[in-house]
C-alpha cells in the first residue's frame, strides 16, 4: 500500500482531471511509534480507489468504512474546511486501530473537488515532481484553498497562520549497471524502498535473460543514460558490471553530476586500480573522491543477496544524510 509522494500526487492529478473528487490525508504530527512519517499521504476517490498509506493498514480500513457508510462526508461543513483527525488518543483506540503503544497520529483530511483551480494546482505539482523539482503544497486551513510554492522547507510539514506548507520531494531514481545476480537483488530491494529503477547493460545478449518486474532495462551506452536521465540530486548510479567497459563509461559521466550516490562494486584491489584509471578519463581528484568503492557497508557479505543488502544500506544512509 505504500507509495511515494510523487505517485500519490500523480494519481490525484489524474483523478481530478477525470472529474473525480478526492479525499486526501496528510500526517501532520506523530507521537510515540508511528508506522509512517510526518508528511506521508493517502488519497482515495469516492469509489474507494486508494493510493498511499498513513498507517499499517488499520486506519485505512477505518477510513474506507466511514467512506462507505457516509459518515466521512458528514464531518465536513459546507465551505469544505479541512479537518484535523486525531488517531490513537485513547488506549482503547490505539488497540482498535492496532497502533503501537503510545502511538498517536494527527492527520489533515481534505475533500478536494475537481475544480479547474484544483486541477491546475495538482498538474503543476505533478509536473514539477516529474521534472525532479522540489515543490511545496500550500493549504489554507480555514478555506481549504490549495496552491503551489517553489520554496520548500527542510521540515516535511510546517503550520503557521492557519496555513499548512507540505514539502514534496521527487521520486529518487537508481541506475544499475550490469545485468547480473547482484543487480537483481539490488533492484528488488530498491523497488521496495520506493526507488524508480533502471538497469543498463550495453553488452550484447546480457539483457536477454535479465528481468525484474517494475524495472526498466536499456542497452544504450551508459554515459548517455547518465547524462540524459541521472544527473540530478535525486539520482543514484550503482556500477555492478565488474567490467570497466561498462562501469568506467558510466562513472566517467556520473562523477561530474549532482547525483546523490555513485558506487562501484569490486574488491579493494579492483577499486584501487579503478581510481588509478579514472584520472585518464578527465576526472579530478575531488570528483573521484565522491566514488563509493568498494561499494556498500562492510558486513562480511558473500552471496548476491547479502551484497545487495550492504549496497542498499549504504545508499539509504547517504540519501538520508543528504536530505
Amino acid at each position: 500500500m505504500q507509495s511515494s509522494q510523487q505517485q500519490i500526487i500523480s494519481h490525484v492529478e489524474q483523478w481530478l482531471r477525470s472529474q473525480k473528487p478526492v479525499w486526501l490525508c496528510t500526517i501532520l504530527k506523530t507521537w510515540g511509534s508511528s508506522p509512517r512519517p510526518i508528511g506521508a499521504m493517502m488519497a482515495c476517490t469516492l469509489d474507494g480507489e486508494l493510493v498511499g498509506s498513513i498507517s499499517g493498514g488499520c486506519i485505512e480500513e477505518n477510513f474506507l468504512e466511514q467512506l462507505r457508510d457516509g459518515s466521512l462526508k458528514s464531518q465536513f461543513d459546507e465551505n469544505g474546511k479541512p479537518l484535523v483527525v486525531k488517531y490513537g488518543v485513547t488506549a482503547e483506540e490505539q488497540a482498535r486501530l492496532k497502533l503501537p503503544c503510545g502511538g498517536q497520529l494527527h492527520v489533515l483530511l481534505e475533500y478536494i473537488d475537481p475544480s479547474n483551480a484544483n486541477q491546475t494546482v495538482f498538474s503543476r505539482l505533478a509536473d514539477d515532481l516529474n521534472n525532479h523539482i522540489k515543490v511545496s503544497r500550500l493549504v489554507d486551513l480555514e478555506s481549504g484553498e490549495i496552491s503551489a510554492n517553489d520554496r520548500s522547507s527542510d521540515a516535511a510539514v510546517v503550520i503557521e497562520d492557519e496555513k499548512m506548507s507540505h514539502s514534496l520531494s521527487p521520486m529518487y531514481r537508481l541506475l544499475l549497471l550490469g545485468a547480473g545476480d547482484v543487480a537483481k537483488f539490488v533492484a528488488e530491494m530498491a523497488l521496495a524502498l520506493e526507488y524508480d529503477v533502471t538497469l543498463c547493460d550495453p553488452r550484447p545478449h546480457y539483457l536477454d535473460n535479465w528481468q525484474v518486474d517494475g524495472v526498466e532495462t536499456t542497452s544504450r551506452l551508459p554515459d548517455d543514460v547518465v547524462r540524459d536521465y541521472f544527473s540530478n540530486p535525486y539520482s543514484g548510479i550503482v556500477a555492478l558490471a565488474h567490467d570497466p567497459r561498462v562501469d568506467d563509461m558510466a562513472l566517467m559521466e556520473a562523477l561530474k553530476t549532482d547525483a546523490f550516490y555513485i558506487g562501484a562494486m569490486g574488491s579493494e584491489r579492483t577499486s584501487a586500480a579503478r581510481r588509478e584509471r579514472l584520472p585518464e578519463l578527465g576526472l579530478s581528484a575531488a570528483e573521484i573522491d565522491r566514488l563509493h568503492a568498494p561499494i556498500g557497508f562492510e558486513i562480511e557479505s558473500k552471496t548476491p543477496a547479502e551484497i545487495a543488502i550492504s549496497i542498499m544500506a549504504q545508499v539509504t544512509s547517504v540519501r538520508h544524510k543528504q536530505g
